[in-house]
């Protein structure tokens, strides 16, 4: 068995090299992914950095893999040799428990196995999708449409099914008003989404460029939080869906809700957020949270992504350039998502 090409961290802090891992030797239900692309995600820096605890190092981070299968055990079906597949935040699951029956594998409630940073069922470390290669259970694949631009398909993988879990658990479609609080990787996203299935978006966004680029994503107003846009909206959203990664004031978005309305934690400060009670209370309203999604929704997910044209905003990059990338990254210099092509990572 050949070695994978990866760019991994010997511990938290460092700088990511590059190396030579060796995957799980295939399994009967297995399949090898020879990847071409795989997305940035700021959850990949998060889990770097340790902040949150359980870095396993070294680490390879990766989450949003795009391939083709070049090789299928023994007992894999429904795929074939050649075929375009993604690979997301789940590399398995209990499959037994009330979550995982109910296709919420990302709640399974043994805990599921993370696609990097984590262990599989046999104590192996799993190395996620900064590499030449992945092998992973032909049940968590997701395939991927013939004609798909790949590289825009690869951060749909967890940032697509990120904001689509929301809109499609709280019935977004004609008739909800909506307020996406953010206009970045998981933000650009939504918008594109929630458009596509019929409601009335708005944007709230600090940057003039960003308001801009959000009506041409599809958004039918865009708010300036720092100027008297808010006050029109007093009252009038269904549902707000806060991608915002940073801290910032929650109290100030929740008098935009209707009675019974909903403001949905995307993002994922690492600090504590505060919240005025009275403000829930007070409006029959609630806060919610959303993590990514379960298998069947994320096939459902690129499929109508696939239909609807909607895709990433990428900037492609090159392997060796990722540790400039995660820079950028972190001071919100990217619009919207990077993609690293892998190719160079494949021996030819």
């Amino acid at each position: 068995m050949g070695m994978t090409v990866a760019y991994q961290l010997l511990e938290a802090g460092t700088r990511l090299s590059r190396t030579t891992i060796e995957r799980r030797p295939l399994g009967p239900r297995d399949v090898r992914l020879a990847l071409k692309y795989c997305g940035i995600c700021h959850s990949d820096l998060v889990a770097a950095s340790d902040k949150l605890g359980g870095g396993m190092y070294p680490m390879v981070p990766g989450h949003e893999m795009v391939g083709v299968i070049t090789e299928m055990g023994a007992e894999v079906s429904g795929v074939a040799i050649g075929d375009a597949v993604g690979v997301g935040c789940i590399a398995d699951s209990c499959r037994t428990c009330a979550s995982c029956e109910s296709g919420d594998e990302h709640y399974c409630e043994t805990g599921f196995t993370l696609s990097f940073n984590s262990t599989d069922r046999d104590g192996r470390v799993n190395y996620g999708g900064y590499a030449s290669d992945y092998v992973v259970d032909f049940d968590y694949l997701v395939p991927i449409p013939e004609s798909a631009d790949l590289a825009r398909m690869a951060p749909l993988l967890c940032g697509g099914i990120t904001v689509y879990t929301p809109l499609k658990r709280f019935n977004v479609g004609p008739g909800t008003t909506l307020c996406v609080l953010g206009v970045g990787g998981l933000g650009h996203l939504a918008i594109q989404f929630a458009s596509a299935m019929g409601a009335k978006v708005l944007v709230a966004s600090r940057s003039e460029a960003k308001r801009a680029d959000a009506r041409r994503l599809g958004a039918d107003e865009v708010l300036n939080p720092e100027s008297d846009d808010l006050q029109a909206w007093m009252g009038q959203c269904d549902l707000i869906v806060d991608t915002i990664p940073s801290p910032h004031d929650l109290n100030q978005w929740f008098p935009l809700l209707r009675r019974g309305g909903k403001l949905c934690l995307l993002g994922v400060p690492t600090e504590q957020l505060e919240v005025f009670p009275a403000l829930i209370v007070f409006g029959d309203r609630s806060l919610e949270g959303s993590l990514i999604g379960g298998i069947a929704d994320t096939r459902e997910m690129v499929q109508f992504a696939h239909a609807k044209g909607i895709g990433a905003e990428i900037e492609l990059i090159q392997p060796e350039e990722i540790e400039a990338a995660w820079h950028r990254l972190h001071d919100g210099d990217v619009q919207y998502r990077f993609v690293i092509d892998l190719a160079s990572l494949t021996p030819s």
